[in-house]
């Protein structure tokens, strides 16, 4: 089977390698779409680990079922997450799903970007889901980027006529936009540095958009009747961000991390001045548990999210190198999609 491997963003190289003998418990899926996501070209977060097959984003067919596997068949058309968590430790049972011990250690072989992927059992009992007829695979692999958004609003107690500013409006900011659009948030906001990621923010449901130099608390209470965000939402690297999050927020509020920072970033703020006195907090949230992806498909099934509107094309493998940088470059694309078939 053809597997493209990643050395570095502009080195990704398609390679035949066998295709994975599966187990007891297992499954083997082919491959119908899987999309590039804004972690996948963070080249600093992985290249001490390259070369690595990435794509975790995936939709498709089983083709291979085995030993004691009872709930797929052949033909069965399903979505699958990459990592799952055991749902049997201290952290699993204080909802904390995503930083469980062997969330960290899960994963599939050999990775998306490839003709076909062996699903371990795990993955088989805890992190695969079947597509109604009525989803395209393309629709599928936003099942894990929607519940890592789901679980991230949750966490900062996103609820209807809440105010929300996202900072940064890439795929996973546009997913927080329209995901907050359709649960029914007050006064939603965001802000980029590319105005055509603006214009797609404000066509998802953002009410006001900013570039970062007018993301002032000033003009965030011209907009939204005399006060700051009740929740920003941190969906980009850069170092500036984290200060000016905190000068978005309003009193009581949340800025949730949900970006991974620069790899140098620090929090450096007088704590007197944005929390003692202003309750303000601080929160973070990784990944998606069984339960986020259960609601993200049923949010997609349900038609209560539309998320066609984000697929800016489909691509062959071969094309993925091009695909990666087109991500990078961010300022014509929106969600790319590989299909293996093409």
């Amino acid at each position: 089977m053809r597997v493209a491997v990643w050395h570095r963003n502009d080195d990704i190289q398609i390679v035949e390698k066998p295709i994975p003998k599966i187990g007891r418990g297992e499954l083997l899926m082919k491959v119908k779409a899987s999309g590039i996501c804004g972690t996948d070209v963070m080249e600093w977060y992985r290249i001490d680990r390259a070369p690595l097959v990435l794509g975790h984003e995936v939709a498709g067919d089983v083709v291979e079922v085995g030993e004691d596997v009872d709930d797929y068949k052949a033909g069965d058309r399903v979505v699958a997450a990459h990592h799952v968590s055991c749902n049997n430790c201290p952290h699993c049972y204080s909802g904390h799903e995503t930083v469980c011990d062997t969330l960290r250690s899960t994963n599939f072989d050999p990775g998306g970007f490839s003709e076909y992927v062996r699903l371990p059992s795990i993955n088989v009992e805890k992190g695969v889901f079947k597509l109604d007829d009525a989803i395209s695979y393309d629709e599928g692999t936003f099942v894990e980027p929607l519940a890592c958004v789901l679980r991230g609003q949750r966490l900062a107690g996103q609820g209807p006529g809440k105010s929300i500013f996202v900072i940064g409006s890439g795929i996973s900011g546009l997913l927080h936009v329209k995901l907050a659009a359709a649960l029914g948030s007050g006064m939603i906001m965001a802000s980029d540095i590319s105005d055509y990621r603006l214009k797609k923010a404000i066509d998802f449901g953002a009410e006001k958009v900013f570039k970062p130099d007018e993301c002032m608390p000033d003009n965030i209470r011209k907009v939204n009747n005399g006060r700051l965000a009740d929740i920003v939402i941190i969906c980009a690297g850069v170092p500036s961000v984290t200060a000016q999050a905190l000068s978005l927020v309003e009193r009581g509020g949340t800025v949730l991390f949900f970006a991974a920072g620069a790899p140098d970033a620090k929090i450096d703020t007088p704590i007197n001045e944005i929390f003692w006195r202003n309750e303000v907090t601080l929160t973070s949230s990784y990944a998606g548990s069984q339960s986020d992806h259960e609601i993200a498909l049923e949010l997609i099934r349900s038609g209560r999210l539309d998320l066609k509107d984000l697929i800016t094309k489909r691509i062959a493998l071969e094309e993925i190198e091009d695909g990666f940088r087109q991500v990078l470059e961010a300022d014509r694309s929106v969600k790319i999609i590989v299909d293996p078939e093409i």
